[in-house]
């Protein structure tokens, strides 16, 4: 028993090292001002793949949607596991919102020979929407399982697994294929094999069909270039504000049951806490 496997993964800004001019003036990320990683909870999803390989066969496919420099994350993704890779890499895919993104990914996915299960992160840091994974599961007409954290059992027909739902969770079934949106209470990602990032430290992606990376635009997915990037994207950002907490007054409380006291009954006189 063995699975085909797809994980899609974004490299992302590092958003815990914002700086002053992490955003453009037309409300855009600001991506050479950051530093570029992979997703965390994209990693997640990767390693969910991985662990289902080591136990059961099969193959895993990464694919992500982005510039060129990509590719570092690719290339990182085969050191941990994956066995192949593929980059959807236009200047008709910028500026996608989530929908153009979804249906370049979906058109990507469309054209590999068959799969079992696709793998998402919960969400992505930069744009914190959780709406890619759903909607390419939508395009593609498979089953979606989202915020996953456990996969309870899998066989060739079904899969049964545990998602969060805030204050418990559910167990819920699905027929393959299935799209699973993973959480990052699932597990904490292994690190890439140093065997392998020795072997794939010059890797490039190739146009085509052959090699580790594969470099794909939107001829090769036969996708619709009004339905990527700029053009097929609804979303527009109509205004950015800066958002700056300042603090006009504070009380220093002593560790006294009467001055903790006081202040419990100050904040409820204020309907601050009820």
């Amino acid at each position: 028993m063995s699975f085909n496997m797809v994980v899609l993964v974004k490299q992302v800004p590092d958003t815990s090292n914002i700086v002053e001019d992490a955003m453009k003036p037309d409300g855009t990320v600001n991506r050479d001002a950051l530093p570029a990683i992979i997703n965390p909870e994209d990693l997640c999803a990767l390693e969910e793949a991985i662990k289902i390989k080591e136990n059961s066969g099969g193959t895993i496919t990464v694919i992500s949607m982005g510039p060129p420099k990509a590719e570092d994350a690719l290339r990182y993704c085969l050191c941990m596991g994956a066995d192949k890779a593929i980059l959807l890499s236009d200047r008709k895919f910028a500026a996608s919102d989530t929908l153009a993104t979804s249906y370049t990914l979906a058109k990507a996915i469309e054209k590999l020979p068959c799969f079992d299960i696709i793998f998402c992160g919960r969400q992505a840091i930069d744009g914190d929407t959780a709406q890619v994974g759903p909607q390419v599961a939508e395009k593609l007409n498979i089953n979606q399982l989202t915020y996953v954290f456990n996969i309870a059992q899998l066989t060739k027909e079904y899969i049964v697994v545990k998602r969060d739902i805030g204050d418990g969770y559910e167990v819920c079934k699905s027929p393959l294929p299935v799209l699973l949106t993973i959480s990052s209470k699932a597990n904490t990602p292994r690190p890439p094999s140093v065997k392998r990032a020795m072997a794939y430290k010059n890797l490039k992606a190739q146009k085509g069909d052959n090699g580790l990376i594969l470099l794909w635009d939107h001829n090769s997915i036969g996708a619709d270039p009004n339905r990527c990037g700029l053009k097929g994207s609804k979303t527009r950002v109509k205004k950015v504000e800066n958002v700056v907490l300042k603090t006009f007054d504070k009380k220093d409380i002593q560790p006294t049951l009467d001055c903790i006291s006081g202040l419990l009954k100050e904040l409820m006189e204020d309907h601050i806490i009820g």
